[in-house]
C-alpha cells in the first residue's frame, strides 16, 4: 500500500472509518532498548540484562512498552503525509492495552484505522485505532486509540 497524502482537513475527514495502511517493519535492537532505559531512568533488568533475561519466559530482553509506543509517530509517517499544517500535537491515548512483549530483535509494524476526524474550530482532532504487529506472532504488541491534533494553515 502506498503512502496516503492529505492536504486539508476535508481530505482528512474523507478517511474516517477507513483502515488507511500499514508501515514497514522496524527492528527493535538492544542499543535502542538500552538508550530508552537511560532516557527514562527505567533500568529494570528485563530490559537491560541480556544474560539474566535469558532465564525468563521471553528468553531475551524485552522492549519497554513505552518504547514501542514512542516509535508510533515514526511509523505513522510511513503511512500518511499530512501537508499544509502549522503543527501536529500528540493529544492523547485511550483504550490502550499492551498485549505481547516485544523481544530484542523483534520486527514490528504499525497498522492504522481512522476512527474519527473532528473539526475543532479549524483544528483537526484525529482519533486512530493503532495496532503494533510483531512479525511472526499472532498477538500484537499493543492495540489502542491514539489522538493527534493537526493545526492546518
Amino acid at each position: 500500500m502506498s503512502k496516503i497524502i492529505v492536504n486539508s482537513l476535508k481530505e482528512f475527514a474523507s478517511l474516517e472509518g477507513t483502515e488507511i495502511g500499514v508501515s514497514d517493519y522496524m527492528k527493535i535492537n538492544q542499543d535502542q532498548i538500552s538508550k530508552f532505559a537511560d532516557a527514562t531512568l527505567d533500568h529494570q533488568w528485563i530490559h537491560t540484562d541480556p544474560e539474566r533475561a535469558k532465564e525468563t519466559q521471553f528468553g531475551s530482553t524485552i522492549a519497554h512498552g513505552y518504547l514501542t509506543l514512542s516509535i508510533l509517530p515514526y511509523l505513522w509517517e510511513q503511512i500518511i503525509e499530512v501537508n499544509n499544517i502549522k503543527m501536529q500535537v500528540n493529544y492523547g491515548i485511550d483504550k490502550f492495552k499492551f498485549m505481547e512483549a516485544v523481544r530484542v530483535n523483534d520486527e514490528v509494524r504499525l497498522k492504522v484505522k481512522i476512527l474519527s476526524i473532528k473539526d475543532l474550530r479549524g483544528i483537526c482532532k484525529a482519533e486512530m485505532l493503532t495496532t503494533l504487529e510483531i512479525k511472526g506472532r499472532k498477538k500484537p504488541a499493543y492495540v489502542g486509540h491514539v489522538l493527534f491534533l493537526y493545526h492546518f494553515k
